[in-house]
C-alpha cells in the first residue's frame, strides 16, 4: 500500500528532516511540504491526502485547528517538541504522536500504524498483493503471493518465500493474519500462518509443505478441517 503524505511544520529544519525520512521510505509518496497551515489548505480540496506529519504550535492556524477542519479520510501524525498537546491531538483522532527529536524508526513506527490501519478499512478484494516490513534497518517488500508460510518466535516473525528466502520482522502474528487474505492464508497454530495454496498435503492434523510439518493446534483445528472439507471432493 502507497500513502500519499504531506508535511506541514514552520520549522524549516525539522520540515527537511522529515522530508529526508519520507523520500526514501517505500511506502510513502510526498506530495508536498509546507511551512504553515494555511499554505497547506489547497492541496486537501486537490486531492485525497492520506497522511499528513503535522506541526502543533504554528502561527495562524496551529496544527490542532487544522486537523479540526482536515478531510475525515486524512490520518494525522503529529509531529511537536511539547508534550503537553498529546491530550488535545488525540481529540482529533490522530494515529499518533511524534516528539522531536524525530528518528527514523519511530518515524517509519508510526506510518506503519496508518498503513495497518488503511488496510483495515480497506476490503480484501481491493487490496494490493504486497506490503512492506521493517528487516534488519531496511524496508523489504513482500510479494504475497510468493509466501509459503509464517512462523512467530517471540516478538518476531519469520516470513518464509517461495524461492527459499526467510525474512525476520519485528511484527506479531495477530497483524499478520489481520493483514494476509482469509482464507488463502490460514492461522494453523499459535506460530504459525500459512499459504494454503502452498500445501502439498495433509497428514495427521499436519500440514506438508515441501519437507517442513506445519501443526494444525486443538484452538484452530476446526477452521482448517472447515476450509479442507468445503475443498474435499468425494
Amino acid at each position: 500500500m502507497i500513502l500519499s503524505c504531506v508535511i506541514i511544520d514552520d520549522e524549516p529544519l525539522a520540515a527537511e528532516l522529515l522530508k529526508s525520512y519520507a523520500e526514501k521510505t517505500p511506502f510513502l509518496q510526498l506530495k508536498g511540504v509546507f511551512h504553515n497551515a494555511i499554505s497547506a489548505m489547497q492541496i486537501f480540496r486537490e486531492e485525497p491526502i492520506d497522511l499528513v506529519f503535522l506541526d502543533i504550535q504554528m502561527p495562524e492556524l496551529s496544527g490542532i485547528e487544522l486537523a479540526k477542519i482536515m478531510p475525515r479520510q486524512t490520518k494525522i501524525i503529529f509531529t511537536t517538541a511539547f508534550s503537553q498537546y498529546a491530550v488535545e491531538g488525540f481529540k482529533v483522532k490522530a494515529v499518533d504522536y511524534l516528539l522531536k527529536p524525530i528518528s527514523y524508526d519511530n518515524f517509519v513506527a508510526s506510518a506503519m500504524k496508518v498503513v495497518q490501519l488503511k488496510m483495515e478499512q480497506t476490503p480484501a478484494s481491493s487490496r494490493e498483493r504486497f506490503f512492506f516490513v521493517k528487516s534488519d534497518y531496511q524496508l523489504l517488500r513482500i510479494n504475497i503471493d510468493e509466501i509459503v508460510y509464517i512462523e512467530g518466535q517471540k516478538d518476531y516473525v519469520r516470513i518464509y518465500l517461495d524461492n527459499g528466502t526467510k525474512v525476520m520482522a519485528l511484527l506479531n502474528m495477530k497483524t499478520l493474519e489481520d493483514t494476509l487474505p482469509h482464507p488463502e492464508f490460514l492461522r494453523t497454530h499459535r506460530s504459525f500462518i500459512v499459504n494454503m495454496s502452498k500445501v502439498k498435503n495433509v497428514v495427521r492434523f499436519r500440514i506438508v509443505i515441501g519437507d517442513k510439518l506445519i501443526p494444525i493446534s486443538d484452538s484452530y483445528k476446526d477452521r482448517v478441517q472447515q476450509y479442507l472439507e468445503e475443498r474435499t471432493l468425494g
